[in-house]
């Protein structure tokens, strides 16, 4: 049983789990792409960049000033049928080839759902050329500002707000944390509708160019003063794309910090929206702009604090990005919506207080190996102390206190003595609340090795997901979870 566990484990990682999940190996592989666990970055040759491009033409233009732009993006596609982005630089932008090659190899190294990923690059000559996944349903500037057939929901505004944060703090947590020039051009949406920030700008435009090119009345007061880029730049930046989201116009700070101070902010807020947001969710993001706005960096908030504040105000997590931009989604699947128990429900909300109330009513009652632990007659002195350990983490777990239990359970599954998914349950849980979601992941996989028809294994790896940003898994996870949970329940 063990060896088809571990293969089944395996195999669970490498076809559901995505490059956001784990770390990718910076190991390069023969100087042509550097490959990783979970995709690679690699070298293009300018010809195959011209011939993706019908010759660099105009039509393949996609970038926000067209050819006056100083660097210009093109859409192209490759010979294996995939479209990619491509950003070509001014020839003069970055002289020295090394230095380009570095800083593409280093955003290149970045894996996330949340990013539109760097997927390669090309430098030939004066030639410098980044290449990017490309996403299909243009950019936010076009879906807030210049919109056809509806205006956009507050849902997916808030939707928009909560994984820019993500892509963010992703970013930071790398190393990236200096975005250049973010707006709501720089925002883009994938073919399910899910905005990712585009990952063109992690790199300067050029080695020692200008970080924005926007307005001067829309840029960091400290980049005006000194001409750097720091994190709390990107927060300020962050900040006015809120405004553009809470007004679906584009407004100086300046003038929307005057609103607020004078308690104004509903004349921010953008008329399609009347009557389709609470007063409190609107005040808590006006509130959350002007924070990210203010004039000394030091007090804005940091990219964690800003994924932690729009997670609790996001609406309708349940449905679809492309449903609420109200887009066609080809592969969309015809199912009827989860019948989801409240431990589904709560997985689904990621709500982690929900969830570990069930878990500790719940208790041992679906572990067989450990229900019956009293049945033994005989025990050894290694088993006692490992059983102890347990109980020790149980009380942690009930007492809330989740580093204490993960330190008690982790010394009862390296015991070995005894096997128990809901130990690995509750540590997952403990890691949740911890913030450490790639180990939730994990335990709440082995739960389900351990225990193959345990519904509860596949909605805690499901609230797992969600933490991790990785709607798309998470949900097909979570049907899972219902349809074995419906199996067990028909026997």
């Amino acid at each position: 049983m063990g060896s088809s566990c571990s293969k089944f484990s395996l195999c669970w990682f490498h076809s559901h789990l995505k490059p956001s999940v784990l770390e990718s190996s910076d190991q390069e592989n023969g100087g042509k792409s550097e490959i990783n666990m979970w995709g690679s970055i690699s070298e293009f040759s300018l010809e195959q960049l011209k011939d993706a491009t019908n010759g660099f033409s105009s039509e393949n233009i996609v970038s926000e000033h067209g050819e006056k732009a100083p660097n210009v993006v093109y859409k192209g596609k490759i010979e294996d049928g995939k479209w990619i982005a491509i950003k070509r630089f001014n020839k003069f932008a970055w002289p020295d080839s090394r230095q380009f090659l570095e800083e593409a190899r280093q955003v290149g190294r970045l894996r996330s759902e949340r990013l539109a990923n760097l997927i390669g690059y090309c430098y030939e000559g004066e030639e410098r050329l980044l290449v990017a996944e490309f996403m299909p349903h243009e950019t936010l500037a076009k879906h807030l500002f210049h919109w056809e057939a509806q205006p956009m929901k507050w849902a997916m505004r808030l939707r928009v707000a909560f994984y820019l944060a993500q892509a963010l703090e992703y970013c930071t947590s790398k190393g990236r944390g200096l975005y250049h020039d973010l707006n709501a051009y720089r925002i883009l949406f994938d073919q399910d509708g899910n905005p990712r920030l585009s990952c063109f700008g992690l790199m300067k435009n050029s080695r020692d160019g200008k970080s924005y090119s926007t307005n001067l009345a829309f840029t960091p007061p400290e980049y005006l003063r000194t001409g750097r880029v720091t994190q709390e730049s990107v927060v300020y930046s962050f900040g006015t794309l809120l405004l553009d989201l809470l007004s679906g116009k584009h407004i100086p700070p300046s003038h929307a910090l005057d609103l607020i101070r004078g308690k104004n902010f509903l004349m921010l807020m953008d008329s399609a929206l009347e009557g389709h947001f609470s007063k409190d969710d609107g005040t808590e993001l006006v509130r959350l702009a002007s924070r990210c706005l203010q004039y000394e960096a030091r007090e804005r908030p940091n990219a964690k604090s800003l994924v932690s504040s729009l997670m609790t105000l996001q609406k309708e997590t349940e449905v679809p990005s492309f449903i609420l931009l109200g887009l066609r989604h080809e592969t969309a699947p015809s199912t009827e919506p989860l019948s989801l128990t409240p431990f589904g429900e709560a997985c689904l909300r990621l709500d982690l207080t929900a969830i570990y109330g069930i878990l500790e009513k719940l208790g041992y009652k679906d572990d067989e190996g450990i229900a019956n632990e009293l049945s033994f007659q005989l025990w050894t002195s290694q088993m006692q102390e490992t059983l102890n350990l347990k109980k020790h983490g149980d009380t942690a777990f009930r007492a809330k206190d989740f580093v204490t239990a993960i330190d008690c359970y982790t010394q009862f599954i390296d015991g070995g003595t005894m096997v128990s998914p809901t130990v690995y349950a509750r540590r997952c849980l403990s890691y949740l609340m911890n913030e450490m979601a790639k180990e939730a992941l994990r335990d709440a996989m082995q739960a389900q090795v351990v225990s193959p028809e345990w519904p509860t294994s596949l909605y805690l790896q499901a609230a797992c997901l969600f933490s991790l940003g990785m709607e798309n898994d998470a949900q097909e996870t979570l049907n899972d979870g219902v349809n074995m949970e419906a199996k067990k329940n028909r026997k």
